[in-house]
């Protein structure tokens, strides 16, 4: 594999390179040794984030990842991507198509499909009508990054979200 590693507002370290290649290094089992990797670090207050991009044969993997710690951000970027190949795998294969930049041994092993969707956690609240900018105050205090709300203005249930550059998002529903 090709890595191409690029940073915004950071520097590129031998340590960070060595790191995303030795991660991303564990994925050159699933592609052939021309794939290109493109991978690009970024750091935002203290927010570090990393991109890595794999096109591959008319489509294109790419998982986002931030943590506080480049490194966390790293590991959890693999994961990512290696559960994104075992989907695109499956795809190939039930649409009977060429690997293009995959090894024809990742292609014919088996995997389970363990991407059944659990929810672990279940919440109840009360609603209570508000308009959307004191849903962003509650939001703020509360340190989420989303929040749903009655909408005193609609009477619908909304939800505002907290988007990059400290703006905030509405969602209302379209009937």
């Amino acid at each position: 594999m090709k890595f191409i590693i690029s940073g915004k507002n950071i520097p590129v370290s031998d340590g960070l390179r060595t790191a995303v290649e030795d991660k991303l290094g564990k994925l050159e089992r699933y592609f052939t040794a021309d794939t290109e990797v493109i991978v690009t670090l970024s750091m935002e207050k203290e927010r570090q984030k990393i991109e890595v991009t794999i096109p591959v044969k008319g489509n294109i993997i790419r998982s986002e990842q931030t943590s506080n710690d480049m490194y966390v951000s790293i590991d959890l970027v693999e994961e990512v991507i290696e559960r994104q190949l075992r989907k695109y795998k499956n795809k190939i294969i039930d649409r009977k198509q060429s690997g293009g930049n995959f090894q024809q041994a990742f292609i014919d092993n088996e995997y389970e499909e363990s991407e059944d969707v659990k929810i672990i956690r279940s919440k109840k609240f009360d609603i209570k009508p508000m308009y959307p900018e004191d849903a962003c105050v509650q939001m703020e205090l509360l340190g989420h990054s989303f929040f749903v709300f009655n909408n005193a203005e609609t009477d619908q249930i909304n939800v505002v979200y907290k988007r990059k550059g400290n703006t905030y998002g509405l969602i209302e529903p379209e009937y």
